[in-house]
């Protein structure tokens, strides 16, 4: 047996202003995207802003519904809408916010698994990695260079 360490590098900012103009303007997206969430339940909006390779920006909102399972979370709205709109175009990054009508959500808000599962597909069918950015309603954003840098041991296809 073996015991070993995985890591990863990211980088936290501490507020908004620290992104670059362009990291700003896809995040300034995500969270007008979230504006557009239909969240009654959870009482939790999330928006997600994907840059493209052709430097357009494809936004998603998190999409609730009384069957639970039947909601969709905006990072899979986002992105399948730009792999449906743009097909075979590059994702190149994508940046994620949420608030919350409970309290002030001053954290970064990280993906859930099934959002990393389906964004690291679309990296491995790339195979190129996609930035993504993630933020609260306020506060610190986390950058990380690769999706798969949340979810190191993500299934693709080659287990099929």
């Amino acid at each position: 047996m073996q015991k070993r360490k995985l890591e990863f590098n990211y980088t936290m900012f501490n507020a908004f202003e620290e992104l670059s103009s362009e990291q700003q303007k896809l995040m300034q997206s995500a969270i007008s995207a979230r504006e557009n969430a239909y969240a009654p339940y959870s009482k939790f909006q999330v928006g997600a802003a994907v840059l493209l390779n052709n430097d357009e920006i494809v936004i998603g909102s998190n999409q609730e519904n009384a069957s639970y399972p039947a909601g969709v979370c905006a990072e899979r709205v986002a992105m399948l809408y730009a792999g449906a709109k743009y097909p075979g175009i590059k994702i190149n990054a994508i940046a994620i916010t949420a608030s919350s009508n409970n309290h002030k959500v001053d954290t970064p808000v990280t993906s859930c698994g099934i959002c990393r599962q389906s964004m690291a597909e679309y990296e491995q069918k790339q195979k190129a990695p996609i930035e993504i950015l993630m933020m609260g309603e306020i506060g610190q954003v986390i950058h990380c260079d690769s999706v798969l840098d949340l979810i190191p041991f993500a299934f693709d296809s080659s287990f099929l």
